[in-house]
Parts: C-alpha cells; structure tokens; sequence
C-alpha cells in the first residue's frame, strides 16, 4: 500500500519541477525572513534570483549544527512568534539544543510524511500502533504520534520506559506495530525472554525503528526474537523530526520525501557534490517548511543515495542505512573505524548477545580499543577454554572487518547497560587522559 500515490510515484520530470519551484520559494523565503541567511547569501554573493535550477543548490551555503546552535532560541525562524504553534529540540547533550519551530502547516506537512514512512511500515487505519518513543522536545513520540492519527490508525501514546508495563499492553491490547530505537526492541525482547512470553501469542507484525544507527545484522537479530517485520526510519530535528526518509517491505533503502526535503552528497572534508551511488555525507534542504526554512544543513550522516523504481512501485530517491558519522568516526592508530563495522563483526557471532560497549584509551602513545560485549548465559557459564577460545574467535572476526587488533573483553549477561533511548556505543577516553 502507498499513502500517497501522487507524490511517492511522480516522474523525475514532475519531480524535478516542483523542487525547482518549491526550493527558489525557500531560498526567497529564508533570505528575507531569517537574518542569518541573508547574511550569509549576501555574504556568499548568492540572492534568490541566482537559483535558476536545481544544480544552483550548490551555490548556498552550508548550514551546520553550531550555526543553527547559536541562533538559540529563536534566530533561525521566517515567521512572526504568533506562528509558531510548536518547538522541539535536539537533545543538547554537547551544548545549547537547536530549537525546531512549526507553523500549522509545517505540523501538517510532518503528519503527511510520517503517514507516507508509517504505511511503509505496514501500518494501516485498522492497526493499533504503540508508540514507545519520548514524548515532550524530543520530535520522536510526536511525530509518530501525528503520523498515526493521519492514517486514522490507534495510537497507544506510552512513550519511553517501564518495560515491563510495555509487555503488559502489548498482550492487553494486542499491538500489531510498534515504534522505538533499535536498542530498545532488543531490550524488550530480553524482557519478554526473561518473563516468559510467548512472542507467537503477540500479534506484533512490524517494528519500525530509528534514531539511532544499527546494521542489517542487527535487524536479522530484531526480527528473530520479536517475530516481526524490523524497518529503518530516519528524521532529524533540524529538518523536522522522523519522516524525513523511511524503508518499505523491500527493505532495499530508505525513500526519502523528495517533496519536502532536497537531498544531496558530498565529500565530508572538501564539501564537494558527489555523484548518486557515492558514499559521503548527506546534506539536506528544507522545500516547504514556513517556520524555520534549513538551506544545506550537513547532517554529519554517512550515506549514500541511489536512483531509480523500487519494487514497491515508488519513485523517491532511496538512501543507503547510514553506517556512521563523519563526526563519530574513530581514528585508531591511523585506521578509520565506525562503530557499524564491530557490531556487524559481533553480529555475526553465535553465542553472543547484541549487547556491547566500545571503549577507547590511550594509556602511553598508542590508542587501544577495547569492545566489552555480554557473552550468553551458556557460554559464560562454559569452562574457561571455551570463553577463551570464543574471546580470540571475536578478535579474529573483528580485526578481519576493521583491520585493527583489538581488545575483546567477555562480561555477564546483563552487566552492561540498557538504554530506553538512544544506546552508548562507545566511550572514548582519550580525551580525559
């Protein structure tokens, strides 16, 4: 099923007019109505008129993090404060948040692009979704939320948190799509193992997951204990929140919302425009939001884009899973290594739970790597040749995806910790030392 044939399906030619039009709208509509932009167009010597067709994109400037940061609270907004209806905010966990400002119609164009990424979730009007993301500045569990109620679908607002009440509704009122970070589904399968129940008695049929990064072994792992259907979601708080691109059933890229949200490729270190099927760092335009228009905002995602008809009959550009960050890359002893490539390493590994830290020091001169990841019941309790033999089959695996030795430590089920939201992956010591 596709929510909106229209524009999900539309020639590259009907495509290619609309953001054309819809981009020279906000190009005009940001140099006009946000400070900052003007500055930085005149700066730059680009004006409205300059945006003649879609490869003019390339000369805007880039809009970073840190520029949307210091525009904190509202400088980044192109509508008087009595149209604003609603913000949000990033988490703001290494400085000042970026504050998202919505008009009415902004909150209409997110429900329409959430409704298109529920239905390719399996969600329809009949499904009862429950919605485990946060609600409140966090644009997950309303977002969601928003989406649900476009569809007509129920929606079972319980936010993040108290695992076991979640199990509780699950069974009670027999939820058949669920929604939260990757990190989370495994948490909730641990418990309903540990609890005892049945996933064959639930009536779960897919799980749409996001906001976090997770690797196709993670999803085979998902979809194994939950009995369900794992799709990958994406949104950022900048653009608008989740909808910004979403995976259907072919499970063969993300679709991205062509309409509302221009999409390009770029070397993240010379900013250069990459061909599509390139990876690089994806760089995204807003084309109609009115509250807060974003020109080239680098998300620091790497990905790449790719071209043509799905086998969901859809035309939107797909984007690859994001396999890391050009900001979390870790650099170790020379080698570039994304936190994607030891949990694919792991995932691959019988015995092994999906449970693990990355942990980086430098004790002398030298980074050393250390991954920490939970060994199963049965081979914890093993005899110590096995989990040593287990030990050393990990850092095989590991140093054969990444290229680098590392330091594999096995630890209790359980001992490290669960996340309700986004998981730690990695802790990186080396700037304390």
């Amino acid at each position: 099923m596709i929510w909106n044939p229209e524009a999900e399906c539309m020639s590259q030619e009907e495509k290619q007019e609309l953001q054309l039009r819809r981009l020279q709208n906000t190009v005009k509509r940001a140099y006009e109505n946000v400070p900052y932009y003007n500055k930085r167009l005149r700066d730059a010597g680009v004006f409205p008129e300059d945006i003649e067709t879609l490869d003019d994109i390339e000369k805007l400037p880039f809009t970073t993090k840190n520029d949307l940061r210091e525009a904190y609270p509202f400088g980044m907004f192109a509508v008087p404060d009595e149209e604003i209806v609603e913000v949000h905010t990033s988490s703001g966990t290494t400085g000042k948040p970026v504050v998202s400002g919505y008009t009415s119609r902004d909150l209409e164009i997110w429900s329409e692009v959430m409704a298109r990424a529920l239905t390719m979730g399996m969600a329809t009007r009949k499904d009862r979704i429950q919605n485990c993301y946060g609600y409140g500045l966090f644009t997950g569990g309303l977002g969601v939320h928003y989406g649900a109620q476009k569809i007509g679908a129920t929606v079972i607002p319980i936010s993040a948190g108290n695992t076991k009440r979640q199990i509780e509704i699950m069974q009670d009122f027999g939820t058949t799509v669920i929604t939260c970070t990757p990190s989370y589904a495994l948490y909730l399968a641990e418990v309903l193992e540990k609890e005892g129940v049945d996933i064959g008695e639930l009536n779960l049929k897919s799980g749409i997951f996001g906001a976090e990064m997770w690797t196709e072994e993670m999803r085979e792992t998902i979809e194994a204990r939950l009995g369900l259907t794992a799709l990958n979601i994406y949104g950022l708080t900048e653009i608008i929140g989740p909808g910004v691109a979403m995976e259907c059933t072919e499970k063969n890229g993300l679709h991205i919302a062509e309409d509302h949200f221009y999409p390009e490729i770029i070397d993240p270190k010379t900013g250069e425009k990459l061909p599509n099927g390139t990876k690089g760092e994806l760089v995204l335009t807003t084309l109609t939001r009115e509250g807060m228009p974003v020109l080239r905002f680098r998300t620091k995602d790497i990905t790449a884009l790719r071209d043509g008809e799905c086998g969901c009959g859809r035309t939107l550009v797909r984007m690859d899973r994001i396999t890391g960050r050009s900001d979390d890359m870790l650099k170790i002893r020379g080698v570039i290594v994304f936190p994607s490539q030891i949990e694919r390493a792991l995932l691959k590994i019988k015995g092994l739970e999906p449970h693990y830290q990355i942990v980086v020091t430098r004790p002398e001169f030298l980074d050393e790597l250390e991954v920490q990841v939970e060994a199963s019941p049965e081979l914890f309790s093993d005899e110590v040749k096995h989990v040593e033999e287990a030990k050393r089959m990990i850092e095989k695996h590991i140093h054969s995806e990444i290229g680098l030795r590392v330091n594999v430590t096995l630890v209790e089920p359980g001992s490290l910790p669960r996340s309700e939201g986004k998981a730690i992956r990695v802790i990186d010591k080396r700037k304390f030392d």
